[in-house]
């Protein structure tokens, strides 16, 4: 392996004391592995935005790089210059930048309808302080129109000032090399990581997959249902395809792994064992 490769972790703001214990614990084990980042999301229409600052500011404190995720619909250009000033002052050098989906019960889209328009603001702001990743999604985002359509949404968010992209989670390495291809014929050069998503507990992994269009093979849904409550034996195989698939994609030249954690540490931790990192 070489160490050009990036390696990252992805977290959510915790709702409760208890919540920000586990994290706590969490980011210390997933420390040892010595990330190129920890990432912390964003709500929609930044509804958890005081709670992922805080959460920042404490990986931060814990000499750890910190990488805010910025979603932008559902808010103002005001909003988000604050926020951005907010990061720059601390020291943050690395920002996620989203769209983000409206709420519901939001009503208005807010300032910013796209991405790409996030991604040229933050550069109008802030110049080339921030290193800007945007999300890819190799399996199509479940609002395009055509696959074409969102190569060329893609390509405006870097066009616009990306630095590099991360991946919505997929279980099928022939998409991601595919879409990595379709890009690269675009004129698109910016490194594209692929998002990992460990697989833990099958009924939340088919409601986020249906939520955010990422497919589960056939096969592999068939697999998982049969198994009905048998905890154990869903970990131990989604341990299995996880790193399989991992290892597919290192071989092919994925420039690193960004994993989806859902602030638990083992499942990532068994998988990095696994691939020898």
């Amino acid at each position: 392996m070489t160490n050009s490769r990036l390696f990252s972790f992805e977290f959510f703001p915790p709702q409760t004391p208890e919540g920000a214990e586990k994290l706590t614990a969490t980011r210390k084990q997933l420390a040892l592995l010595k990330p190129e980042f920890f990432s912390v999301t964003f709500g929609a229409g930044g509804s958890t935005q005081e709670r992922t600052v805080e959460t920042i500011r404490q990986i931060q404190a814990d000499g750890h790089n910190a990488t805010p995720h910025i979603s932008c619909v559902g808010s103002t250009r005001e909003k988000i210059r604050t926020l951005l000033f907010t990061y720059k002052d601390m020291g943050i050098k690395r920002i996620v930048a989203l769209r983000g989906d409206l709420p519901s019960g939001m009503a208005s889209i807010g300032e910013f309808q796209y991405a790409n328009e996030l991604v040229s603001f933050i550069r109008a702001q802030t110049g080339e302080h921030f290193h800007i990743e945007v999300a890819a999604y190799p399996e199509f985002h479940p609002q395009a129109r055509s696959p074409r359509e969102d190569l060329a949404n893609f390509k405006r968010k870097v066009m616009a000032g990306a630095n590099s992209a991360i991946t919505q989670y997929f279980y099928n390495a022939d998409g991601y090399f595919r879409f990595i291809e379709e890009a690269r014929k675009l004129g698109v050069t910016v490194p594209i990581v692929p998002g990992i998503m460990p697989i833990v507990n099958f009924t939340q992994l088919a409601r986020f997959s249906d939520a955010c269009g990422a497919e589960i093979p056939r096969w592999m849904r068939k697999t998982l249902e049969g198994y009905g409550d048998d905890s154990t034996a869903i970990r131990a195989f989604g341990l299995d395809v996880v790193t399989q698939l991992c290892e597919k994609l290192l071989a092919g030249g994925a420039p690193g792994l960004h994993f989806y954690t859902l602030n638990q540490a083992e499942p990532s931790m068994e998988i990095w064992k696994r691939l020898g990192l």
